[in-house]
């Protein structure tokens, strides 16, 4: 065993692999709200945080299962559920009175196209400004869930919406019409 042996213990939350807190700092250094976006095995999480020196302050959450008030029966993960999660977030901000944010992916991966950057694109249409490249968002036919109506009762959602009384092919058409219930 080592005699006076000086040993500096990491961040809890870095050990766990749970914080990047080089990315975090560089966040909080431009002082704007941040737009956390997170996802779940179940849903996906939006909030809108501001930093404190005492902790940080969240203004705003709104999670994908919220969707069943508007009348989404659907998958709360989907794509679609992440665009009409990140409009119904993007009008609720602009109501506290969020004008602009700037996202905070956390330690998930950016991949173009992803539920992720669905949201970030259903906040944008809300009227929220965040920096970003249009490139990265998914093709409106995958937000309006037309590649899943395509597939029919061939893919492995179909099963689970046929034992809800679903029907797959409706998926776009409900998606329009949720859409329109949160635009108001």
């Amino acid at each position: 065993m080592a005699t006076n042996a000086i040993f500096t213990v990491k961040y809890r939350r870095k050990r766990e692999g749970r914080t990047h807190y080089k990315k975090r700092l560089e966040l909080l250094k431009s002082g704007q709200t941040r737009l956390v976006i997170r996802r779940s095995n179940t849903a996906i999480i939006v909030q809108f945080v501001d930093y404190e020196p005492d902790g940080d302050k969240v203004i705003l959450t709104y999670n994908s299962n919220k969707l069943d008030a508007a009348g989404w029966k659907y998958s709360k993960k989907s794509v679609s559920a992440s665009y009409l999660t990140g409009l119904a977030a993007g009008k609720e901000a602009l109501a506290k009175g969020v004008k602009n944010a700037i996202l905070d992916m956390g330690l998930q991966t950016p991949i173009s196209g992803s539920k992720i950057y669905a949201v970030l694109k259903g906040i944008v249409d809300a009227g929220v400004e965040v920096p970003h490249s249009p490139e990265v968002f998914p093709d409106d036919s995958r937000i309006k869930g037309e590649h899943i109506a395509k597939m029919g009762d061939v893919s492995k959602q179909a099963t689970k919406y046929q034992k809800e009384n679903l029907k797959v092919e409706d998926l776009p058409k409900v998606f329009e019409t949720v859409k329109a219930k949160i635009q108001g």
